[in-house]
């Protein structure tokens, strides 16, 4: 049937401004550096363009354009109609054994790319070897299910394809929505059973960003498209006739430009604070992506998929003043992001963020001022396009030194021992940092060093809530039998409970890459009559993990343990060996049914922690293809072999978790709430690391005073 007349004159309108917005949004995906200037702009092609100068060195505009020019005269994509969707394409790292042996001046190992394409509903993965412009390998996916990460090319033409169907404009307008007011999201349909198996689905739903840029807090709800993102084509639509109210809170942008014109102060206002380095910063940047700082040394690279890759960590021995290898290769492996409401617009809400949308690819420029303080070094993601083209996404990465008046140690003595000491070493660290804005979540990734020889790894969120649209205006309107699967945050919104949770992959080489799990836990241990006045203290029982199940960790708050990674071949001079602990944090579990079929796609979720043997084909968390797989390519299924990780080249994997009740406080936008686990020394150095720092004094600030009267 045929759009109405009313219909048709709002869809030749609309389709010319959507398909204007459509090339302005492709656009800026393929240009983001549109807004520099000229300059800035030849200047950030020169340097990506540059040759590589560590084996590990991101894949730079040349090299993607040359990957390109490879793949189009491949035999099998080079006729016409024939070059498929380019949905990956990165650096093959080489052998771990030889980027280990490498060292500058040594020739170079050959560079590689590893790309996973998309054409003829089948998913394509191959190796390019870059020198030889050849492709080495090619094959097939058929052995796990799944579709590859989605291209911000297919997000544009999923969100676009309802609006040539006279149904879903029709809907829109009988609710009073004018189709060029709308926002419409597309959305991963996860996997729930056959519906899912057979072609690439999204799911689309609308939000009104009239009047407002916060259209999230706006949502039309109840209208649901399926759509078919390789055939554009809208299979089935949800709440045609569903009347729910559209938020009309006049105060919902966020941005200064608009808020700063409301009649009502900030009570928050603050005079600007900056850290100011008289000597400028500390750390040093060896071509691009090498940092060396405070006797840490690591490699930087930005990812499209897992965002920031941080490898061959180093730390510095003050006893030998060499250094010694702490961690090879760290990165998120995966995001877990499952909605708390099971009916029929909102039960496929269960987001595997870096495997379907791309953490990298979702990451946007740091603001230099608010994002990053003064003095950080900004890193450029080089990527490409799904037609193969390289683009560069600008400031995805920075890194900057902090300091915000904590302290490293301290100690003082008083009167009672009759000694005047007081010490203390002020806390400097550095910072790794990216942000991905996923859809309407913020996410602040930081990788920080401290001095001490201690990593934590944080995760910070902020953004929007994914809200549902009500009837309800107030709790007192609600039967008492009814769930709401969240919060009234204000009228006609309800903030839906969620869930995030975010793997970590660390592959741990303490000292070596032969390393080893162990449980030290602690036990209640009671004193036999008349040993001694207590009736019990804390014993350490230490459990050296044999498999990989042995080492599947579930926290327990009464039920305490340590987790130590060792090196059971370096023994120290007391008869340790050294290691370094994970000291969790961000312990939310997962609640789910282990049968159902979100938490079977994130089955990373069922332990907090789990230990497996290297194997560089096993770096994400829910698989190689995330796209509506079944669960059947995983870290939990991958762990059922229980293979031997003994004094064995292993891989740490920790699960950091939220759970997210909403408030009012998270309207309209959600003030940034945080949480981190660590990576500590544990009989690694033979004393305190940073017993000989150097405190500050008041040279340091008669200096800085001068300068800044100069």
């Amino acid at each position: 049937m045929g759009p109405s007349p009313t219909t048709s004159r709002h869809f030749i309108v609309f389709s010319g401004c959507l398909l204007l917005a459509i090339f302005l949004i492709c656009f800026s995906w393929t240009n983001p550096s549109i807004s520099s200037t000229e300059t800035n702009r030849l200047n950030r092609i020169a340097i990506s363009s540059t040759s590589p100068q560590h084996p590990l060195d991101p894949l730079s505009l040349d090299e993607i354009s040359t990957i390109h020019s490879v793949l189009r005269s491949h035999p099998q994509f080079s006729f016409p109609n024939a070059f498929p969707s380019i949905h990956t394409l990165s650096l093959e790292e080489p052998p771990k054994s030889v980027v280990l042996a490498w060292k500058p001046g040594r020739t170079f190992p050959p560079r590689r790319a590893s790309v996973i394409a998309f054409a003829s509903g089948k998913s394509h993965v191959l190796t390019v070897d870059i020198n030889s412009r050849t492709v080495l390998l090619h094959e097939i996916v058929t052995s796990v299910s799944g579709y590859p990460m989605l291209t911000p090319e297919d997000l544009a033409t999923a969100a676009f394809i309802p609006f040539f169907n006279s149904t879903f404009l029709d809907s829109l307008i009988s609710r009073g929505i004018d189709p060029s007011d709308v926002t419409c999201a597309p959305l991963a349909s996860g996997w729930f059973g056959p519906l899912e198996e057979s072609r690439r689905l999204m799911k689309i739903q609308c939000y009104s960003h009239k009047d407002t840029m916060n259209f999230y807090m706006k949502p039309v709800e109840g209208l649901t498209a399926l759509v078919d993102i390789d055939r554009n084509e809208t299979l089935h639509i949800w709440g045609i006739d569903r009347k729910i109210p559209i938020n009309s809170d006049p105060d919902t942008d966020y941005r200064y430009e608009v808020q700063k014109e409301k009649d009502q102060p900030s009570s928050c206002k603050v005079n600007p604070i900056f850290m100011i380095q008289p000597k400028g910063p500390s750390f040093e940047v060896e071509d691009k992506h090498l940092i060396k700082w405070a006797g840490w040394e690591m490699h930087v690279r930005p990812d499209a998929r897992a965002g920031v890759i941080i490898s061959q960590v180093k730390v510095t021995d003050p006893e030998t003043g060499k250094y010694r290898q702490v961690m090879y290769k760290g990165m998120v492996s995966e995001l877990f992001v499952p909605y708390m409401d099971p009916t029929d617009g909102w039960y496929f809400k269960t987001y595997l963020d870096a495997g379907e949308y791309g953490f990298g690819i979702q990451a946007m420029p740091l603001d230099r001022l608010n994002d990053c303080p003064t003095g950080a070094y900004f890193m450029d993601g080089v990527f490409a396009r799904a037609d193969g083209q390289p683009y560069i996404r600008s400031d995805m990465v920075c890194v900057f030194e902090r300091y915000d008046g904590d302290v490293a140690w301290r100690h003082a003595e008083g009167p009672t021992t009759g000694k005047d000491v007081r010490e203390v070493r002020p806390k400097i660290s550095l910072v790794v940092r990216m942000a991905a804005s996923v859809g309407n979540y913020d996410y602040i990734i930081d990788w920080e060093f401290q001095t001490d020889g201690l990593i934590r790894i944080k995760v910070s969120a902020s953004g929007m809530l994914m809200v549902k649209g009500t009837t309800y205006e107030n709790m007192n309107q609600v039967p008492k039998e009814e769930d709401l699967y969240g919060t009234l945050i204000t009228e006609n919104v309800i903030g839906v409970v969620h869930d995030h949770y975010i793997n970590f992959y660390l592959d741990m080489d303490v000292d070596g890459s032969n390393n080893s799990f162990v449980n030290v836990h602690l036990v209640n241990q009671e004193t036999n009559e008349g040993e001694s006045p207590r009736k019990s203290y804390l014993k350490v029982k230490k459990q050296v993990a044999k498999t990989e199940k042995d080492a599947q960790i579930k926290l327990k708050l009464y039920d305490p343990s340590e987790f130590h990674v060792v090196n059971p071949s370096r023994i120290n001079s007391i008869g340790n060996p050294s290691g370094y602990r994970i000291v969790p944090g961000g312990t939310a579990a997962s609640l789910l049914d282990l049968h159902d079929p979100p938490q079977m796609r994130a089955a990373f979720t069922n332990n907090q922690i789990w230990v497996t043997p290297y194997n560089r084909s096993e770096q994400w968390a829910a698989g190689l293809l995330t796209c509506q797989n079944k669960g059947d390519d995983t870290l939990a299924k991958w762990t059922e072999k229980d293979r031997p990780i003994e004094n064995r080249d292993i891989v740490l994997w920790y699960t950091l978790g939220f759970h997210h009740v909403p408030c009012q406080e998270d309207y309209p936008i959600m003030p940034t709430v945080s949480a981190s686990f660590d990576l500590k020394p544990v009989n690694f150095f033979k004393k305190n690391p940073i017993l000989r720092a150097v405190p500050y004094s008041k040279d340091d600030f008669l200096t800085l005073k001068s300068q800044a009267s100069a």
